[in-house]
């Protein structure tokens, strides 16, 4: 028992030590490569594809500021004034996933960042687990403006696609900082399901949504950071 408990001891210490770490080190570095960047190029090999992404890091200075302003008002309109958890909409989501078919998620921009950067996808109760300390870890540590950084960096915006330079790169042919208003709202309303859903050649579902997150954006308060 004492050889057990002094393993899990060390297991735990390292754990910790590791984890902490590697926030604290993210907090002053890009992100260029995160575990689903990973996952998909696997996928693409056992497909016969090649094992590609498009990604190039930026800073949030040369994103366009109407991106921030549109996944907030799409994905996470309490962002600057929570602490990581939307604790209503988790409260919403219980209640209205006891009688959906498919269950409601109510995941945080923060929540989505940490499980990007330092998780792979899932539901189980460890990565959800994991999901809630990382995102306590980031709140604190990197604080919003770090955060919205890292999540327009490393979120999934298109097949291989990942970032807000490589999307207007890829698909409008201009850099993020050239994002206008409407193409922000584009984007944002493919990101539920980036794969499924593109920004390059929009359903009709996908512009209704265009025109819901426009409409949203005005209702916001604009998404400033110090």
């Amino acid at each position: 028992m004492k050889l057990i408990r002094r393993i899990i001891k060390i297991a735990l210490i390292v754990f910790f030590t590791s984890s902490i770490g590697s926030v604290v080190l993210l907090r002053f570095i890009p992100v260029y490569i995160t575990p689903l960047m990973v996952i998909r190029s696997v996928q693409n090999i056992s497909k016969g594809e090649s094992p590609i992404w498009h990604h190039k890091w930026v800073s949030l200075e040369n994103i366009s500021h109407w991106l921030s302003q549109a996944v907030v008002a799409s994905e996470d309109n309490l962002f600057m004034e929570h602490s990581g958890f939307d604790f209503v909409q988790i409260q919403k989501a219980i209640e209205e996933n006891k009688t959906r078919k498919r269950p409601r998620g109510a995941s945080t921009i923060s929540q989505q960042t940490a499980k990007n950067v330092f998780l792979w996808p899932g539901h189980s109760f460890i990565r959800k687990g994991l999901e809630v300390y990382f995102t306590f870890l980031i709140e604190h540590i990197w604080g919003k403006k770090r955060i919205m950084e890292v999540y327009l960096n490393s979120i999934e915006m298109g097949k291989n696609i990942y970032g807000a330079e490589a999307v207007a790169r890829e698909y409008f042919d201009i850099t993020a900082d050239k994002l206008s208003r409407a193409r922000c709202a584009l984007i944002a309303a493919t990101l539920p399901n980036p794969i499924k859903y593109s920004s390059a050649h929009p359903s009709q579902y996908i512009l209704k949504r265009q025109r819901q997150i426009l409409s949203l954006m005005g209702k916001i308060e604009p998404v400033k950071f110090d």
